[in-house]
């Protein structure tokens, strides 16, 4: 807007408010001033009242309602510490985001915006209103960390995912997940659900998640137990209850589901199997159970031959009846549903289709149907 424009805009605003007191001689900060020729403008004057800024505002309300521009491409405008309301008004108009550095400066401060400004990052257009863009400048985007996670980790894989993709020790956050959370009040909702020597395998849930520039592992794993309690809803829990499971027996089942599956559509199939070999007093014979037993550094998942079958290990499914003594990696979400609603087959067994080279499996009802399966690719029936 040139000096004259302001002039007529300012006048029109004065008149209107002060026209009632029968002259247009106003005082700020106790000095008088008489409206001359187009020589003042609201932005001379150190502290206008606020109900002369109001009538301003008022006076420009079409202006305040109407975008510098009408490219919607995002732009990056960084605030520094230290700048004033001021200083960014005039650079939100050099980069053409508002089209009145004096108007936006004047509506900050009467709205009270001016002191939420903070230094960082925001994302604004030019498309944006004055008002708009003054709200997106009450939050800045702070600099953060990003890490994603993927399903079937177990514990020690997930600390060195988590230490790789950020600044969290990998050290604390293992000892965090393994033993440090029970005196966290973010993690009390587990107590009653973990045994009182078990670590968080199988609750770590698998996600993206954004961390604080600065994070700590408790930042990563407040995060990873409340996302799992927002995922693994009461019903949920609910259909698990009626197979038979309580919560942690059903982070367990899916978390061989996990392991085993690799086509969708037969998560559902797989715990059903396991479910049938459970309520017939069947060993699981699991053979991720036995790798988490094997795993160690270097090789958490190792290789399974027939002789690794004997493995001594509370996690060998194929030497102990029922489930392991926990999960034994970090389910997703389509495991976990899997477990609590299993498909309802006859199926006993299932075994890698030789046939296909997808990850699909065979599935038998019988003992006979699944060494025909065995024999079919290549192997030697006992």
């Amino acid at each position: 807007m040139d000096r004259i424009g302001r002039f007529v805009a300012f006048s029109v605003a004065f008149i209107a408010v002060f026209g009632a007191f029968g002259g247009l001689i106003w005082n700020v900060g106790h000095v008088v001033f008489d409206v001359g020729p187009a020589s003042i403008t609201l932005c001379e004057l150190s502290s206008p009242d606020d109900v002369v800024i109001s009538a301003y505002l008022e006076a420009h309300a079409d202006q305040l309602q109407t975008a510098a521009g009408s490219d919607g491409t995002p732009v990056t405008f960084v605030v520094s510490p230290g700048e004033t309301a001021g200083e960014i008004a005039n650079r939100l108009e050099r980069q053409e985001l508002v089209s009145d550095a004096e108007l936006f400066r004047r509506y900050v401060q009467h709205k009270g915006l001016d002191a939420g400004i903070e230094a960082g990052e925001f994302t604004l257009r030019q498309t944006m209103t004055i008002p708009e863009i003054a709200r997106a400048l009450q939050e800045a985007r702070r600099p953060e960390q990003i890490v994603t996670i993927r399903e079937g980790l177990r514990l020690e894989q997930v600390a060195a995912e988590v230490a790789e993709q950020t600044t969290v020790d990998e050290e604390a956050f293992l000892e965090l997940a393994t033993s440090g959370w029970r005196d966290r009040p973010y993690a009390s909702d587990l107590l009653p659900i973990v045994p009182a020597d078990a670590t968080l395998e199988g609750f770590l849930y698998p996600d993206t998640y954004r961390l604080p520039e600065e994070a700590v592992a408790d930042d990563m794993l407040e995060r990873m137990l409340r996302t799992f309690d927002e995922r693994v809803t009461r019903g949920i829990e609910m259909a698990a209850s009626q197979r038979g499971l309580d919560i942690y027996q059903l982070v367990t089942l899916a978390s061989i589901v996990e392991r085993e599956a690799v086509v969708a559509e037969e998560r559902p199939v797989i715990a059903g199997v396991y479910l049938n070999r459970l309520e017939s007093g069947w060993t699981l014979d699991a053979d991720p159970t036995v790798q988490y037993g094997m795993g160690e550094a270097g090789d958490w998942w190792p290789d399974l031959y027939v002789s690794d079958l004997a493995f001594a290990s509370p996690y060998n499914t194929y030497q102990n009846a029922g489930l392991p003594p926990g999960p034994i990696c970090s389910p997703g979400l389509a495991s976990i549903k899997a477990a609590a609603q299993p498909a309802d087959t006859d199926y006993f067994f299932f075994m890698a289709d030789c046939t296909k080279d997808d990850g699909s499996h065979l599935f038998s009802e019988t003992e006979a149907e699944h060494y025909a399966n065995y024999e079919r690719c290549g192997g030697q029936a006992p």
